[in-house]
């Protein structure tokens, strides 16, 4: 079960980057995966507001991630 979960969860982050790859590319059409690391770095995304909110989801996704992979660690399942 706990790969099931584990699994689920790493495929909507992947959906969620992948989105906020494409909302990027909307507003700077040269933007890269790495680009939307540090968005800092390009005034069009830090100051979008989409790219913004889409990047909170993705921020979300992975914290929800974090803390379910330590939670199974807790209880055992996770090596």
């Amino acid at each position: 079960m706990s790969q099931e979960i584990r699994a689920l969860m790493q495929e909507m982050v992947e959906q969620q980057r992948a989105k906020l790859l494409a909302c990027a590319r909307r507003i700077l059409p040269y933007a890269t995966s790495d680009d939307i690391l540090q968005p800092n770095d390009f005034p069009e995304l830090e100051n979008h507001p989409h790219f913004r909110y889409e990047e909170g989801i993705l921020d979300g996704l992975q914290a929800a991630q974090a803390a379910l992979l330590a939670a199974l660690k807790n209880d055992g399942l996770v090596l």
